[in-house]
């Protein structure tokens, strides 16, 4: 291989790396405002008691609090909600949503 060959895959890697942290970039600036609209949207539709439990929760169960949130908006967006959600309506919600845990009892015998 000659110095030419060997600049010119160089470029050519150095496109390819501009081009994947470009896509990467993007795709963040998206992610960062789709975050945006969900959080006007709840700032909309709920108490700022129930925003502080649910923000609670975001910080032990992150993934549950994304669904919880997702539910919200598509709720929002339906037009299901009349009014905003208090913190007692979340709390309903919450029970409704979370899986009831199985119970074990272990006895020991003999």
């Amino acid at each position: 291989m000659g110095d030419d060959e060997l600049a010119e895959i160089r470029r050519q890697r150095m496109m390819q790396m501009q081009q994947q942290q470009m896509a990467e970039q993007d795709q963040i600036q998206r992610q960062q405002q789709m975050q945006a609209q969900i959080q006007s949207v709840l700032m909309q539709v709920m108490e700022p008691e129930a925003r502080e439990r649910l923000n609670t929760i975001r910080l032990t169960k992150p993934e549950f609090a994304a669904s919880v949130e997702q539910q919200i908006v598509s709720l929002a967006q339906s037009g299901r909600l009349r009014q905003k959600i208090t913190d007692e309506q979340l709390r309903q919600l919450l029970t409704q949503i979370v899986p009831q845990k199985k119970e074990f009892n272990i006895r020991r015998v003999g």
